[in-house]
């Protein structure tokens, strides 16, 4: 029986069954125990489909380029016009894809138990949970560019997996978390991680 309890399938529906939501984006689950937090990557599935359409597009011109550069009979000009390309390839195709993976299959992943502040980036289930305990933690704090402002409109493009708008300090480390909320949601996240780490000092 404890073995069913433990196991992922359950877990997940126990905590899609009892979640509560914040924003639009991110759902906590709060019991004795700990609280456990989820904030999702915005996500649209038309967008999502384009984007992979365009991805699978630029590597099979990523392709074309590379056999072009080790097959057929090329002067120096036209290799270093080449590789000036790949470059240029190599620079969309990772940022892009790194993106796309967040969005599709990444989340952030928060824990507050007795002791520490737990946070997981995690994509597939892959990732390391890294504790912050309460006592280390300084100066948590928030920031949302400004609508209009370039970081902005450049984060309000799917082709960027956009910034952390939570900051706190750790052992003179700045920790950020928070990928692309609105201000909104961070104002409320904040509030909440807030008022749930001083309960946990509290006892």
């Amino acid at each position: 029986m404890n073995f069913i309890l433990k196991t992922p399938a359950f877990v997940g529906v126990f905590y899609f069954c009892f979640m509560k939501w914040i924003g639009e984006r991110i759902t906590f689950l709060d019991t004795k125990q700990k609280v456990t937090i989820v904030i999702e990557p915005e996500r649209n599935g038309f967008v999502n489909a384009m984007m992979g359409m365009w991805l699978a597009m630029w590597y099979t011109v990523g392709g074309v380029m590379f056999w072009s550069l080790y097959t057929l009979k090329l002067n120096q000009q036209e290799q270093i016009i080449l590789y000036i390309a790949l470059a240029f390839w190599g620079y969309y195709a990772i940022t892009v894809s790194h993106s796309f993976v967040w969005i599709v299959y990444g989340k952030e992943l928060i824990k507050i138990d007795e002791t520490a502040f737990h946070y997981k980036r995690s994509v597939l289930s892959y990732g390391k949970s890294i504790p912050y305990y309460f006592e280390n933690i300084k100066n948590f704090s928030f920031s949302v560019p400004e609508i209009g402002s370039f970081q902005a409109i450049w984060e309000s493009t799917p082709w960027t997996k956009g910034g952390d708008r939570i900051t706190f300090e750790y052992l003179g480390k700045l920790i950020k978390l928070g990928v692309k909320l609105n201000e909104k949601e961070t104002k409320l996240l904040v509030n909440f991680i807030d008022k749930k780490i001083k309960e946990r000092l509290k006892k």
